[in-house]
């Protein structure tokens, strides 16, 4: 029977199921019934043994000679490259790859470290290692990483990615925002000294300063903070009258933030400031205050209205004044009020004889100017 094996191709020459030889571009003329079988195949990436045992494929140093072949262990990985490109992750086992037409790699990584270094994988390429086998730690702008391997702290991680093995280590990473943070603490129900209860709406900012201290003292600050300076709100509104707590509302603020100062190394934090954002009263209490405000906008509004009263009739008595020392001031009002005549009144008719000045300013003016 004829064979013809192509340039890419190679074959197993097997007779009776024994591996005889390994054959390459050709044709060849084999008889069956002599117990012959040749298997044909590719010489491109990875090598099909067709079930034939790889050491037993070895001992031919003409197969020996086209390919590359390498033991993976259990506490490392392969990168396989092909003509110098990353191409493939290999887990334990055999890797076995023709080196005939392309140029295949195996590069040993011992992954039973803890930092994943350039030099063991470039960064450009980590994403193809299993995720199982490694752990992305990401820290932001920020932020601040503590860095435990095993349980135990190493390390603090500024801003960056980090990559680790966790095949034979287990690793964690704590996060923490070193940001300025606000507190809100919302509807804090408080009776002052006179038994009138009331509710303050507080903001605290602050900012962590000693990460490392504070996950070895308490398990975070914000809800501590939040308790303490609940606890001196109530101390402090307990102490006076709700008149009072409305006259020094900024007072609060003051009180609450140099007593937070002073917790600072303890909480580990920075407090930026402190301060009341609303004093919520009870209804019937907004209603009454309502009630006297708009009492006292109206009665400042009365007052200033009798104070125009009386400055207006003040002008109008010293113009009388004026205008009976001088016949021509008096003489000008007249005039002017003919002005005021002339510009809304269409016509006139006069009647009689006489000046028709004086009888024009008989139709505007009062009696006593008249009388004058």
């Amino acid at each position: 029977m004829k064979y013809i094996i192509k340039e890419q191709e190679c074959g197993y020459l097997l007779k009776n199921g024994v591996l005889e030889k390994i054959l390459f571009a050709g044709k060849y003329h084999l008889f069956s019934w002599m117990g012959y079988e040749l298997k044909t195949i590719s010489m491109i990436g990875k090598v099909d043994t067709q079930g034939l045992p790889a050491e037993l494929l070895m001992k031919h140093p003409e197969f020996a000679s086209r390919v590359v072949r390498v033991q993976i262990p259990d506490a490392c990985i392969g990168l396989h490259m092909v003509n110098g490109a990353y191409q493939q992750v290999l887990m334990n086992g055999e890797a076995l790859y023709w080196n005939v037409y392309e140029t295949n790699e195996i590069r040993l990584v011992d992954v039973t470290g803890t930092l994943i270094t350039e030099e063991q994988v470039p960064r450009m390429y980590r994403n193809l290692i299993p995720a199982r086998m490694y752990k992305k730690i990401v820290i932001g702008d920020g932020e601040t990483g503590l860095l435990y391997i095993d349980g135990h702290y190493t390390e603090q991680l500024a801003c960056g990615t980090y990559y680790y093995w966790i095949y034979a280590h287990e690793v964690s990473c704590k996060i923490f925002n070193l940001k300025i943070q606000q507190l809100d603490i919302s509807g804090q129900e408080i009776l002052t000294a006179d038994k009138v209860g009331i509710r303050l709406n507080i903001l605290c900012s602050y900012r962590i300063t000693d990460p490392l201290s504070l996950v070895q003292k308490m398990e975070g600050s914000g809800k501590l903070l939040y308790a303490k300076i609940q606890l001196l709100a109530r101390e402090y509104v307990g102490r006076y009258r709700l008149d009072e707590l409305l006259a020094q509302k900024e007072e609060i603020g003051k009180f609450l933030y140099e007593q937070m100062k002073t917790l600072q190394e303890e909480y580990c934090v920075e407090i930026l400031d402190v301060g009341i954002k609303d004093i919520i009263l009870p209804g019937e209490i907004r209603d009454i205050m309502n009630t006297v405000l708009v009492a006292e906008k109206k009665a400042q509004a009365n007052v200033i209205m009798r104070r125009e009263e009386v400055a207006s009739t003040r002008s109008l008595l010293n113009t009388a004044k004026l205008m009976e020392d001088n016949r021509i001031l008096y003489r000008l009002k007249e005039l002017e009020y003919l002005e005021r005549i002339c510009d809304k009144v269409g016509s006139i008719s006069l009647n009689g004889a006489g000046n028709i000045l004086e009888q024009l300013a008989g139709l505007t003016l009062p009696k006593e100017m008249k009388a004058s």
